[in-house]
């Protein structure tokens, strides 16, 4: 079995390696040449655990291929992934020119059936715009080819994505004819292993499936955030509270975490997009709105906790950030909470010195010119006058006293809670916490 996967980017090149780590001949393309080069000599767009070996290995037993060339990538091929970006609009809403210009491609080259499976995170009835762009562009040909549209959104997570593509806790999938389905569980097979079900539903229950789960954990992260800002005020603690409520089975453990935002690729954009779909429809959402008020303030957190503490002067303080990718084990910068912080300081007259484990490449792209990068975290504090833990990477999670003590002024402003506020004072530290 062959299949083809438009796009590269992290939903695409991941799950194309992971379908031919489980013996699928896969085609992975893309536009753009160099990176397609860059692939086929292991150099990879993104940094994810475990990626690069997983690339490397199943491209040397051919099993994986890259290519710029559509009608090659989607010859023979049972099934089609559109797995392109969808960013948002000015409106917010979702851009759909990149798969609408797939499937243009796609109506132009197609020869025989197949199924074209969305896989990009799209509103409601992109699927059919998907049919009627590649059905349109077959006509112009003066064919009659057949081909189905499925909807199969992506669940994976930044960081553990080989491991949720190999081992999914759910499958889901629309489509409207029995034979998509039949190649969909075939694809899908090696997958299912583990007992857990692919779901099958109908097409724009599929579409509106993605949108509602990224809703309803954003939801549950700004919530937690709500309330750790009322537990300031009230002189609770929002560690106590979280263990309070996360025993309750109806609300459980996770993502009841407080910090400073949620970013990344999905969170934001999705919860953008399914607003504006609403709105489009007559419809206000308002939870998710506040959910996006709730988040968008949260990002500013430290830097009134800093602006409050210095008195308002942050005029020449040398201020080290521990963390700039939105969350650990990724390069990823997109809406990432350090970016408002770095630009708040900044406008403040403070002076940055940053250090990530594997962001920093991708924050010089995206970050102002006037940025201290350091090589190593306890550089970054050397002479500082505070210390911001932005990102929860686990090599910062013990701290080194001896180290810190170098610091101008001895005061952390820990924006995930990874540390213990006794511990820093009995070592003559201010902590700031959020919700503590």
């Amino acid at each position: 079995m062959k299949i083809s996967i438009i796009g590269t980017g992290y939903v695409g090149l991941v799950s194309g390696t992971c379908f031919a780590e489980m013996g699928i001949n896969t085609s992975c393309l893309d536009i753009d040449h160099k990176k397609i080069e860059n692939l086929k000599n292991g150099i990879l767009p993104i940094w994810e655990p475990g990626l690069k070996e997983m690339i490397k290995r199943n491209y040397e037993k051919q099993r994986l291929s890259f290519t710029t060339n559509f009608s090659e990538s989607i010859e023979s091929a049972s099934a089609c992934f559109i797995a392109v970006g969808t960013p948002p609009d000015e409106d917010g809403s979702a851009d759909l020119q990149y798969v609408l210009a797939v499937a243009k491609e796609i109506g132009q080259n197609i020869n025989n059936y197949m199924l074209v499976i969305v896989k990009s995170t799209v509103p409601i009835g992109t699927s059919e715009k998907v049919r009627t762009t590649i059905q349109k562009e077959i006509e112009k040909r003066g064919l009659d080819i057949k081909f189905d549209i499925a909807s199969n959104p992506e669940f994976l997570k930044e960081g553990s994505a080989i491991e949720d593509c190999l081992h999914p806790d759910r499958i889901v999938v629309g489509t409207d004819s029995e034979r998509a389905k039949e190649i969909i569980n075939k694809i899908y097979s090696p997958f299912v292993l583990n007992g857990h079900p692919i779901i099958h539903m109908d097409i724009p229950s599929a579409e509106l499936t993605k949108y509602t789960a990224n809703a309803m954990l954003a939801t549950k992260i700004s919530f937690i955030n709500d309330i750790a800002n009322l537990c300031e005020i009230v002189g609770a603690d929002i560690n106590a509270v979280r263990k309070g409520i996360s025993t309750d089975k109806r609300i459980g453990p996770y993502f009841i975490y407080a910090g400073t935002g949620y970013g990344g690729s999905c969170f934001p954009k999705d919860v953008k997009a399914i607003i504006k779909t609403a709105d489009e429809h007559g419809y206000s959402l308002e939870i998710l709105k506040s959910v996006e008020n709730v988040n968008n303030r949260q990002k500013e957190t430290l830097f009134h906790k800093a602006k409050k503490h210095f008195d308002g002067n942050l005029k020449n303080k040398k201020i080290a950030i521990w963390g700039l990718s939105f969350k650990p084990n990724t390069d990823d910068m997109r809406e990432a909470p350090s970016i408002v912080l770095i630009d708040k300081l900044l406008a403040a007259g403070a002076d940055i010195y940053a250090y990530d484990p594997v962001a920093m490449k991708e924050a010089q792209r995206i970050l102002p010119e006037n940025i201290n990068y350091c090589k190593t975290a306890y550089e970054a504090i050397e002479k500082a006058d505070a210390l911001f833990l932005v990102t929860e990477w686990t090599e910062f999670r013990i701290l080194n006293y001896k180290l810190l003590n170098n610091m101008n002024n001895k005061v952390i402003f820990d924006g995930r809670n990874i540390y213990e506020a006794d511990e820093l004072n009995k070592n003559g530290f201010i902590y700031y916490g959020i919700g503590r």
